[in-house]
């Protein structure tokens, strides 16, 4: 059986609508999603591939933590606590502005913007930076 599940696609912040092609449980490929109202029915390269990655033998799909030499998977909860605590130490340490942040093309403008305002509002630095090319 095939489905077509509507979602974002990931390789800009356009924010192109794409179908899933689902088969069976699985993606299997990509396609416009042609009601959607910023590409109508219209995709770049990249969104006509983004399926390729979901599946990838060297995707990550759980946070690491470098442990010496080599990383060990731990929780979302774990991870997000260890970064806000590095955050907080080199904020106490060395001033806010000696923390910086990088946007990315690949996140939604409400993503970039979130970071932003997490930069600005909780760490109190404006060196915040974005690359359209990642």
């Amino acid at each position: 059986m095939i489905s077509f599940v509507p979602t974002i696609c990931t390789y800009c912040g356009t924010g192109c609508g794409i179908l899933l092609i689902v088969k069976d449980g699985s993606v299997v490929g990509a396609r416009p999603w042609p009601e959607h109202p910023i590409n109508q029915d219209k995709l770049c390269i990249k969104g006509w591939n983004v399926d390729e990655f979901i599946y990838h033998e060297d995707r990550l799909k759980k946070p690491l933590v470098k442990e010496g030499d080599s990383f060990k998977e731990v929780s979302w909860e774990e991870a997000l606590k260890l970064v806000a605590e590095k955050l907080g130490e080199a904020k106490d340490k060395s001033g806010p502005d000696s923390v910086a942040f990088l946007a990315s093309a690949r996140c939604t403008n409400e993503e970039n913007y979130l970071l932003q305002k997490l930069s600005r509002a909780v760490i109190g630095t404006n060196n915040v930076d974005h690359c359209a090319r990642l």
